[in-house]
């Protein structure tokens, strides 16, 4: 079979344009079945090795996976971390869809090293704040986030399992959020975390340490995440 270009396009390109149309319109969705390597070479009138390729590169891409012995399926969506957003932004700007279950929101007085973080008195109250991420009613994140309880005590009476927090730091207190210092290393999922996202004890997890600033310098929060490896990636751009 020929495997001529179309407006300008290589035969394995035009395959890939094809299959992520059918992902932007929702015809395809995470998890489904991609056509196999001998469909989709019948179906653009290409060689088995061209409609291979198509596949190869769409899985360099992360946007398919393919499994021994069952075919090819849509990979879950990823979440990029190259921007300061908030979750709620990061998954809205991918066009998903996302909620929050609260599972604590308390003051606390023994958490020293996060004061020490904030530059807070050591046994000074925090507003402690715990929620599961959902994309499409599926766990994909812990995040644990701590503030000032003397600066931001109304928090515990906005909807936190509705609106993102950067939202409602920016509308109900003021703060405008400018930066952050993060650490970002890998960790296993211990069997409470593993419990939550729905993933084996022991699993690999992204940890990320954000101490967030406001645009006055302040450290306004703190916050510690652990995200399921297998639906987000750290984006960095290095120059020379």
């Amino acid at each position: 079979m020929a495997n001529v270009q179309k407006d300008g396009l290589p035969a394995y390109k035009q395959i890939q344009v094809a299959i992520r149309k059918r992902l932007e319109l929702g015809i395809l969705k995470p998890g489904d079945l991609v056509d196999s390597e001998r469909e989709l070479a019948r179906r653009h009138g290409v060689s088995l090795m061209t409609a291979r390729h198509a596949l190869t590169a769409l899985e360099r891409e992360g946007m398919v996976v393919r499994r021994r012995g069952a075919g090819t399926f849509v990979a879950p969506p990823k979440i990029h971390f190259n921007k300061l957003m908030s979750y709620t932004e990061q998954m809205s700007g991918r066009g998903l869809t996302v909620s929050s279950k609260v599972l604590s929101l308390n003051i606390v007085h023994t958490e020293q090293e996060i004061a020490a973080r904030l530059a807070l008195p050591a046994t000074g109250p925090l507003v402690k704040l715990e929620r599961l991420r959902l994309s499409a009613e599926e766990p994909c994140a812990i995040e644990t986030c701590y503030f000032s309880a003397d600066e931001f005590s109304g928090i515990t009476k906005a909807r936190l399992d509705r609106l993102s927090l950067f939202s409602v730091l920016e509308h109900e207190f003021g703060i405008q959020i400018a930066h952050a210092d993060e650490e970002v290393d890998a960790t296993t999922a211990d069997a409470h975390a593993a419990r939550l996202l729905e993933i084996p004890p022991g699993t690999a997890v992204l940890r990320i340490r954000q101490k967030i600033y406001c645009t006055t310098g302040k450290a306004a929060m703190y916050v510690l995440g652990l995200y399921r490896s297998d639906r987000h990636s750290l984006f960095i751009r290095r120059f020379r």
